[in-house]
């Protein structure tokens, strides 16, 4: 059983080379797919040459477009996709491997993230629960695409690619989908990734908010209307899967001064609490 990771990129180059160093330490076959939209920045003067990615530089519709396009490219039976300013966490790969090995009636695996600064600081974390409907309608992004992992025939059979129509909501979009044709999700509590707040991420956009009402206006009356009742269920079921309790914990990762070791972080105070 082979991986393939995904990163769309363009004009991220210092954010980028973190990435592509966190999935080649992983000790698992991996193939890393680099979907560069063109970049201007000194992208192109080094990522052609990196023998661990293959990379393909080549005009897209956005972000999504550009995901769609590596996984047509990938060969592995396992997929995901990583952003340029997300990374994974030492042994990540390997654990969801032998996941799906062990699981083979599971479609779509969700883990967990941390969250943290430019310098590689612990801001705080992310743990996930399998997702619902309604929740997911009326409740984006209570999943983070950087822990999320998938059997290729979730694409290949069920034709479930994303939707490059969407340039924010594209992940929501897709995982309602999922929920829609009855796709068999898991989670793996573990912390896969880490997802860096830049301030310059692209869910801190202007245009988010405008997205998000679009998003929103899907949903069905039922669902707008009861949509606080859902998100006092989904916290009801953080709190009863004991979601919002985490012992002191220590994660490694890349930073833009140490691009070629790891960096270990002990979190003493770990906090679920979302802080934009």
């Amino acid at each position: 059983m082979r991986i393939s990771v995904v990163t769309p990129s363009f004009c991220a180059s210092d954010w980028l080379k973190l990435c592509v160093a966190s999935v080649a330490d992983q000790g698992v076959e991996v193939e890393h797919i680099v979907q560069d939209g063109g970049s201007n920045d000194g992208t192109l003067d080094w990522l052609p040459g990196d023998s661990r990615v293959k990379s393909f530089v080549e005009a897209d519709a956005g972000m999504y477009d550009a995901i769609n396009r590596g996984l047509r490219r990938a060969d592995g039976d396992i997929l995901g996709y990583l952003n340029c300013d997300e990374q994974y966490l030492p042994g990540a790969l390997g654990d969801v491997l032998s996941f799906f090995r062990e699981q083979a009636e599971v479609d779509v695996l969700f883990a967990d993230a941390v969250i943290i600064d430019a310098q590689g600081d612990y801001l705080w974390h992310r743990k996930v629960l399998t997702p619902l409907l309604y929740h997911t309608w009326t409740h984006p992004l209570a999943t983070l695409s950087c822990s999320m992992f998938f059997r290729r025939r979730v694409i290949t059979e069920r034709k479930l690619w994303f939707d490059s129509r969407w340039r924010y909501y594209g992940d929501s979009d897709w995982i309602l989908r999922l929920l829609k044709n009855k796709v068999s999700m898991a989670v793996l509590r573990r912390f896969t990734s880490a997802f860096t707040h830049t301030g310059r991420n692209l869910s801190l956009n202007a245009d988010v908010s405008e997205e998000a009402q679009a998003f929103f206006a899907t949903a069905p009356l039922l669902a707008r209307t009861f949509r606080r009742l859902f998100l006092l269920h989904h916290r009801l079921r953080r709190l009863m899967t004991g979601i919002y309790f985490q012992k002191p914990f220590s994660y490694s990762v890349y930073t833009r001064h140490t691009r070629r070791q790891r960096v270990n972080h002990c979190v003493t105070r770990p906090t679920f609490r979302w802080k934009w």
